[in-house]
């Protein structure tokens, strides 16, 4: 279920929320072909499913970047932020990916807003701790912060 947040008092009020998870993802070669192409990075690990099935994952995985990319639209079926002027994404700490992703696997973002504190320009700042976990996997694929700015 997405959590809505109208203005800043309400994403004020978030601190310490738990955002729930989302639905699952199944991640296709298509997908993983498409970011290669705008990536320019065609690692066999990630395109060559032939070769691939002999590699040390028996099958292609999704880059770490696409991994981290599916935040965007994944962190949608969490959180709507509306009433504000702007939204910007402010960056990312503690990037890890501790295991990786492979083709066919589906996968699912768990979000908590660890912080909410107020910015220069009437704005919101907000932290989420981010996991994303891969179906039948006790390791998740991705796991991070993320910063976002909000201003009325």
């Amino acid at each position: 279920m997405t959590t809505t947040a109208n203005g800043l008092d309400e994403l004020r009020a978030l601190a310490g929320r738990d955002l729930g998870r989302t639905d699952w993802l199944q991640v296709e070669q298509r997908r993983v072909d498409t970011f290669a192409e705008a990536t320019d990075d065609h690692q066999w690990i990630h395109v060559d499913p032939e070769r691939a099935a002999a590699g040390p994952f028996g099958t292609t995985i999704a880059h770490g970047y696409l991994t981290l990319a599916l935040l965007i639209p994944l962190m949608t079926e969490l959180l709507d932020v509306s009433g504000v002027r702007m939204s910007i994404n402010y960056g990312l700490d503690k990037v890890r990916f501790p295991a990786p992703v492979p083709v066919g696997a589906k996968i699912r973002l768990h979000g908590r807003v660890a912080s909410a504190e107020d910015v220069p320009g009437d704005g919101v700042q907000i932290t989420v701790d981010f996991t994303i976990e891969i179906e039948g996997s006790p390791k998740p694929a991705c796991v991070a912060r993320g910063v976002y700015r909000h201003y009325a």
